[in-house]
């Protein structure tokens, strides 16, 4: 078929000649740089270990620089035609499946799981085709109530979409940005649709906090009855409740139009049987589903994650479908993207770089990695299907009218796939569903997958597809990459270790790009030690760098310089603000030092026996206080943690170590000192900068979100421990 006819096209990043002549340079310099710490080596008693540990970080940091270089030489934008789409196709479209995850009613309130439920049940889709599957972990009839009420406004917002065509679909973000729609809309019926979302997010946040559902709305469906008072979020039987079921005439809106089927699971729960946190429930998704939809494409997405996109599933399916590509296609994965962060980015979690050039760097070389949110995947692969160049998918799979059973006798059936032991003796967890044994299953899935020999593909539109709630605290942040970085950094030291698992069965540079996120744990050894050593070497007096009269300072000077300018660079281009970009660099630093040392210390703890996998989930709420401080940009700490400590105790030590680096050039004669220890004030000098808000939170805040007085002191008995130590 001509290209024309192509149903996406592949288009490459412009200035890669420029880009690369770039990198080119910058590995020159890098190699000076170690060649002079390699060669000049002082002898023992003049800071030869200072030195060599300098060297081994250098070495580290020259290797992960490398590393990062494999996405960014080749990386590809994709572009879907969904015209093309519905001329070929019409409606004649797959069926697709919609998973959602949730897990604990608190951390995940059910009035922000019912609008992202809301959002993706109405997609410019055919309603009959999609299906949406709610799994609640903690079991709590409270998030049933929630999808309850959504079952039944539905009724009425469906329309309401479709008839005025609006973006998002979720109701608490369209309603947020009400004065920008209402003129699009009949007045009097946004009003009453506005006004029947706020009574039923009232009454979901009235049942949560009491605690309860009311005996008399328990009486107006059988699955509240599920429950009873020996539940726990840990210990219940499987609850599968169909809520809307497509097939059944009476499944329809107040347009007489039909509802897409909306289902609630609850995998059984029992102390004894490991339930392998969120992968457990996906593979247990992947079962129920099976019986009562069956559709070829899975799409799954977290529970604050919100169709923010119409036609995402439309896109999804130019690449499933072109024929000249689309049988090698696994999965279609979509940025992640938070419509919750501050005008400058305060806690560095807008992802802006690692999404519109690292993901798209992996595509170029074999496709992005699994993230586990907003990806689709074909319902084959994720049950173990190996590539052939002869496979062909049946898009018309599916359970439709040919299901003859009622609603009570499905619901038993995938209740007896949620049960606590079906895997047991199984190839579930290992060769089918998502992989066990690890926090960031979705990572070893992906990676399973492009192993098997399907390639995956990264689409980023325009409008974002989905948007998420990002950590609004400097806590929910370190305990965010705590868990990414502890998970992937499991895998590299696990047998699906990309270089070993992936050798001969995907490229170099795309193993490369897996160990881009592989290796942020340990990035913190190195980090560490270049923010600390310096520093105390800068008090003594002691120079771990060339002059700066010498001409060896110039690798030095050339690679921070323009490593950091062409980090400015991607950042500006991606879409953050020059302060964005600064806070972002404030805080990989404070990653590095807390999140990503944590999961190095995990991980070691894990191989000794002296802790099993966990999974925390990142809380979505925080409080009134904490969250005026967030709009306003300003750090929130609040709290004893330990992860603190190393913040302020670092922070505190460069403050000293400048202050006594530039009265030992003082006294001593500028000339004397100078020279020989100046890139060291420079470094120290930028570390203090970088430090200012964490200097504000300590002596001058007096809010509850300041660092409070025990870390300090905590953090000033270790500086003086460091001091006396006299380590260089």
């Amino acid at each position: 078929m001509e290209r024309s006819m192509r149903l996406f096209e592949t288009e490459t990043h412009g200035g890669r000649a420029a880009y690369r002549l770039h990198a080119v340079t910058v590995a020159a310099g890098i190699l000076l740089l170690l060649y002079y710490r390699a060669t000049r080596v002082p002898a023992a008693g003049e800071g030869r270990a200072a030195w060599l540990g300098m060297l081994a970080a250098e070495l580290w940091y020259a290797a992960y620089w490398v590393v990062t270089q494999s996405v960014r030489w080749s990386p590809v934008r994709r572009r879907p035609f969904i015209d093309r789409l519905a001329a070929r196709h019409g409606e004649r479209l797959p069926c697709v499946d919609i998973f959602v995850c949730t897990a604990d009613p608190y951390s995940e309130p059910p009035s922000l799981v019912v609008s992202t439920i809301l959002s993706l049940m109405a997609y410019n889709y055919p309603p009959e085709k999609l299906s949406v599957y709610l799994s609640h972990d903690g079991g709590s009839i409270l998030t049933f109530y929630g999808m309850w009420e959504a079952s039944l406004f539905a009724k009425h917002w469906l329309p309401f979409c479709k008839r005025y065509n609006i973006e998002p679909r979720s109701p608490a973000a369209y309603f947020s940005e009400s004065d920008g729609h209402q003129e699009l809309c009949n007045p009097k019926e946004w009003s009453l649709i506005k006004d029947m979302f706020d009574k039923m997010t009232e009454r979901i946040d009235t049942v949560v906090m009491s605690g309860k559902v009311p005996e008399e709305i328990k009486a107006s469906h059988k699955g509240f009855y599920e429950w009873n008072q020996e539940i726990t979020s840990k210990n219940h039987q499987p609850i599968v409740q169909i809520l809307i079921d497509s097939k059944d005439q009476n499944a329809v809106d107040n347009e007489g139009k039909v509802l897409p089927t909306l289902v609630y699971m609850a995998r059984e729960k029992r102390p004894q049987h490991h339930h392998n946190f969120k992968a457990g429930a996906m593979n247990a998704l992947i079962r129920v589903s099976s019986v009562i939809s069956n559709s070829p494409i899975i799409m799954n997405v977290d529970c604050d994650m919100y169709s923010n996109n119409n036609d995402a599933v439309r896109d999804a399916l130019c690449f499933f479908l072109d024929e000249e590509m689309g049988h090698k296609i696994g999965f279609v994965q979509y940025p992640q993207n938070y419509y919750n962060l501050s005008k400058n980015n305060i806690y560095g979690n807008s992802l802006h770089v690692i999404n519109e050039v690292e993901m798209g760097g992996m595509d170029s070389l074999g496709g992005p990695m699994y993230i586990g949110t907003g990806c689709f995947h074909r319902r084959e692969i994720l049950c173990g299907r190996k590539f052939t160049e002869d496979y062909q998918e049946d898009w018309n799979a599916g359970i439709k009218d040919k299901l003859q059973e009622s609603i009570d006798e499905t619901e038993e059936k995938a209740k007896s796939l949620a049960a606590c032991t079906y895997e047991h003796g199984t190839q579930w967890g290992d060769e089918i569903g998502v992989k066990y044994g690890c926090v960031v299953e979705d990572v070893n899935t992906g990676l399973a997958i492009h192993c098997r020999g399907w390639d995956s593909v990264y689409n980023n539109p325009k409008r974002p597809a989905f948007m998420g709630v990002g950590p609004t605290t400097l806590a929910q942040t370190i305990l965010q990459h705590k868990r990414w970085s502890e998970g992937i950094f499991s895998i590299f030291l696990s047998k699906y270790n990309v270089f070993l698992f992936a050798h001969g069965k995907t490229k170099l540079r795309h193993q490369m790009g897996y160990h881009i996120y592989g290796l942020w744990a340990p990035n913190s050894l190195a980090t560490l030690y270049y923010v600390i050593i310096p520093s105390l070497a800068l008090l003594k007096g002691t120079s771990l760098f060339p002059e700066i009269t010498s001409p060896w300072i110039a690798p030095f000077v050339y690679v921070f310089c323009v490593k950091n300018m062409y980090s400015l660079y991607e950042a500006l281009l991606s879409g953050d603000t020059l302060k964005g970009w600064w806070n972002g660099q404030r805080m990989w630093l404070v990653k590095r030092i807390t999140s990503y040392l944590f999961g190095v210390l995990d991980n070691l703890r894990k191989l000794l026996g002296l802790s099993k996998i966990n999974f925390v989930v990142t809380p979505k709420v925080s409080d009134e206080d904490e969250s005026k401080r967030y709009e306003q940009e300003i750090m929130e700490f609040g709290s004893s943690d330990p992860e603190y400590v190393i913040i302020a105790a670092i922070a505190l030590l460069n403050l000293v170590c400048l202050m006594g680096g530039l009265s030992k050039v003082m006294k001593g004669g500028w000339n004397v000192h100078l020279d020989a220890l100046f890139p060291q004030l420079i470094l120290c000098g930028m570390l203090v900068i970088t430090s200012i808000p964490f200097y504000e939170a300590m002596f001058l805040r007096k809010d509850k979100g300041r660092i409070p007085f025990p870390v300090t002191l905590a953090s000033i008995g270790f500086v003086m421990l460091a001091l006396l130590a006299k380590i260089v």
